[in-house]
């Protein structure tokens, strides 16, 4: 029994060490968003911010904050997340947002762009981007 409490300790301490996903916008952007329409977003479903201003998203082409961002936020493992993008690409009712290959490529990209919204290890953000939330 101690064996399991043990083990079930240091997973929870191991998880609670990970660094955070942070998503990123515009300074420009004055835009509040919650958990819910980040997810939105992601998913598709929602396509303008709360300003009318259409949303330009990117994501991650790889890497571990892709995994922390679909479970911590869009509610889905990366797979799950794929096959969801595959079957509205499939039927022709959606396109995924664009993957990046780092996150720097993640944070030049929202930083350059007014209408961008991007996701990050909240350990890489710098000035030149706004976090609106850290999951």
């Amino acid at each position: 029994m101690k064996k399991y409490f043990v083990a079930g300790t240091l997973l929870a301490v191991s998880a609670a060490i990970q660094a955070e996903v942070a998503v990123i916008i515009n300074p420009s952007n004055n835009t509040a968003l919650d958990k819910e329409a980040i997810a939105k977003i992601y998913l598709g479903k929602m396509k303008s911010f709360s300003n009318g201003t259409k949303v330009n998203a990117v994501g991650l082409s790889s890497g571990d904050s892709v995994g922390k961002f679909t479970a911590n936020v869009v509610g889905k493992s990366s797979s799950q997340y794929k096959a969801y993008w595959s079957k509205l690409i499939f039927t022709g009712k959606g396109t995924p947002p664009e993957a990046l290959g780092s996150e720097q490529a993640v944070i030049d990209f929202v930083a350059a762009n007014a209408d961008a919204i991007g996701y990050v290890d909240s350990a890489k953000v710098t000035d030149s981007v706004k976090v609106v939330g850290k999951f």
